[in-house]
């Protein structure tokens, strides 16, 4: 289906006045060709590559920028899975050596953040993902822009029990060891990760990509919210479709930037993920979205319903106006980076409890929210072993984003700006699974497995 220019500048004008943006540009790179045994030499190449896809990668986004005025906000990278690439050069201070060098290469380049320093462990762990794990702490709270993941389960898998009950350990001694726990902000566990999300900070390139991949991820919250606003008084069909033909629109003008900027820099087109992603800007709220549908605050009782029938349109109107929809594809419900969902948490209509339900509708999961600091291990274990078992019976990605704040109780707020958002420190159910969760081993596969 040819895309017209005459469509790219209908949704331009969605620039103008709803936020419509494409929120990142993600160019996956493959790290295999760096590989050496001289562990300088296997830096330099690493650097190099990054440093010079990255730049290209700056230069043309700006170009396109300036041709159609739609603002592409984030320009990232995405690299193979680290652990993979360390096999042969496995201690904990080359891991943070491998860290700091691609958080240099992003930062010299001018790239927003770097995902991929991560691991496939949906099985179980190699002597790399292991230390990589162990490294974390250090290269969260020691490099800027380096972006981290766990893949601890698939549907054809089952779940891996034994890397979740490494993570409440991790994330707390991330937490004490980087301002505010911030560095816990980048990193990821995930179930079903898909090998060409764009968003950070479960992005990376995964193994059955080409050498270099572009894949696009665009947003447009306000532009959703704007026409459901002036759909006051339609049933849920109507407001479906209402969704699905903004999205087609959105998805669109994506796709045709994406194209042109994969032509530019001579690099394979990958993917558009259609996810509405919050910020904490104006009018680009997704719990917004929710309150116009005619809920009074989102966590409350009919939240979920609410939440499938966004998602369930914005999937659809993307997979009409792409042959390639990928990523995510769906609705993101962050805590810290969306102002609907800070003051539903603020308010009391959102709790941990509730907002679990909600993302067994929704893409991604559990995302940038705060607990007490003092909470412990086997708690946090247990949190994201239940969000992530929603992924494996419900064959969808879910995944978890944690903060566990050092010195922080229930009602408290850390405000860590810009993207990130102030984030609200939520309730913690007081009672232990802890004999539970030290029980290990993996959960199996559902039925859905033996679909072949």
């Amino acid at each position: 289906m040819a895309i017209t220019i005459d469509e790219v500048y209908e949704t331009t004008s969605m620039t103008l006045y709803q936020n419509l943006d494409i929120r990142t540009t993600t160019l996956g790179i493959n790290l295999k060709p760096c590989i050496d045994s001289d562990f300088d030499k296997f830096r330099k190449n690493v650097y190099e590559l990054v440093y010079q896809n990255a730049r290209k990668l700056i230069d043309e986004t700006k170009k396109l920028e300036s041709k159609y005025g739609v603002p592409i906000v984030n320009k990232r990278i995405s690299v193979t899975p680290v652990s993979l690439i360390m096999e042969s050069h496995c201690t904990r201070e080359k891991y943070l050596q491998m860290a700091i060098t691609l958080d240099k290469a992003a930062e010299d380049a001018g790239i927003d953040f770097i995902g991929g320093f991560g691991a496939l462990v949906q099985k179980g762990m190699t002597a790399s993902d292991k230390l990589l794990v162990e490294s974390l702490p250090e290269v969260l709270s020691k490099t800027q822009r380096v972006c981290s993941f766990l893949n601890v389960g698939t549907n054809v898998a089952g779940m891996n029990l034994d890397a979740v009950n490494l993570l409440g350990k991790m994330l707390k001694e991330t937490a004490k060891k980087s301002e505010n726990a911030i560095g816990c902000a980048k990193f990821v566990v995930l179930v079903n990760a898909p090998e060409d999300n764009p968003f950070m900070a479960g992005a990376f390139h995964g193994i059955g990509e080409a050498d270099l991949t572009l894949n696009i991820g665009i947003s447009g919250p306000g532009v959703v919210r704007s026409v459901v606003e002036k759909n006051k008084d339609g049933d849920l069909t109507d407001l479906s479709e209402t969704i699905k033909r903004t999205t087609f629109k959105i998805t669109r003008a994506g796709e045709l930037i994406g194209r042109e900027l994969a032509k530019n820099m001579k690099i394979p087109f990958g993917i558009v993920d259609i996810s509405l992603a919050s910020t904490t800007a104006e009018g680009d709220s997704v719990a917004r979205i929710i309150e116009q549908f005619g809920i009074e605050r989102i966590g409350t009782h009919g939240s979920t319903l609410a939440i499938a029938l966004l998602m369930d349109a914005v999937k659809k109107g993307g997979a009409m106006a792409s042959g390639n929809v990928g990523g995510l594809s769906g609705t993101f419900i962050p805590v810290s980076e969306d102002t609907g969902m800070i003051e539903a948490v603020q308010k009391g209509a959102l709790s941990l409890d509730k907002l679990e339900s909600l993302t067994s509708v929704c893409s991604v999961g559990l995302d940038m929210f705060a607990i007490p600091g003092d909470t412990p291990e086997e708690t946090i274990n247990a949190i994201i072993g239940d969000e992530l078992a929603i992924g494996i019976i419900n064959n969808k990605t879910t995944a978890v984003r944690v903060i566990p704040v050092p010195g922080k109780k229930a009602g408290d707020s850390v405000n860590y700006g810009g993207l990130l958002g102030n984030v609200p420190v939520m309730k913690v159910n007081k009672y232990s699974a802890k004999n539970f969760m030290r029980r290990g081993g993996r959960l199996p596969a559902p039925v859905t497995s033996m679909r072949n």
